[in-house]
């Protein structure tokens, strides 16, 4: 990641930036306020000026992504041509490559903050809760007889193909958990 110049002006944005990249990268705790710093191009005491722990970087690296990953209720321009039957399906479409596979950056910083952050599992749990109510949305939509059930299965087989494709290293349990996803969803809208 390319940081700007060094200097008070958009020093939060670089801060966020840079948490973005290591925190994701790196994880959470292997990533020191020195080096989160460093790579914002701002001192320490900058840092701290705009969050007043590491904590808070984590807070607002959470509620920044959470704005750019897949939105079930908030689409994309492209995504709102599509019907709610591909739009759910969307959700298991292979994630770009560029590197290593590191999972959901939300269930990372829970597994990660765990005791020692929790004001960021209060984060975590309100996003995968959004999460699954944004499914849900879709389910419904689309046709589903119990929309809260389909959008809960969903939401374990998307939390399992990340988790697995993430321990193997491999796209692959993308495409199968797509693949049950359809069965899923055809055999919750099967009566309509």
């Amino acid at each position: 990641m390319a940081t700007a110049s060094r200097g008070g002006r958009g020093a939060r944005k670089r801060i966020v930036a840079a948490a973005i990249d290591l925190f994701y990268r790196d994880g959470i705790n292997a990533t020191g306020v020195e080096k989160l710093a460093s790579e914002a191009s701002v001192s320490k005491r900058t840092l701290y000026q705009h969050f007043p722990s590491k904590t808070a970087v984590v807070e607002e690296y959470l509620r920044e992504i959470r704005q750019h990953v897949g939105d079930p209720i908030n689409p994309s321009a492209d995504d709102v041509k599509r019907s709610p039957r591909a739009r759910i399906l969307a959700l298991f479409e292979t994630p770009p490559s560029g590197g290593a596979m590191r999972g959901c950056p939300f269930h990372n910083a829970a597994v990660e903050a765990a005791e020692d952050m929790p004001e960021i599992q209060a984060v975590v749990h309100e996003h995968k809760r959004q999460y699954i109510a944004g499914i849900a949305t879709l389910a419904k939509a689309a046709g589903a007889d119990n929309p809260r059930l389909l959008a809960n299965q969903l939401a374990v087989l998307f939390e399992g193909a990340a988790a697995l494709s993430t321990s193997l290293d491999d796209p692959a349990p993308w495409t199968h958990a797509r693949k049950a996803a359809q069965t899923l969803v055809d055999a919750a809208t099967v009566s309509r």
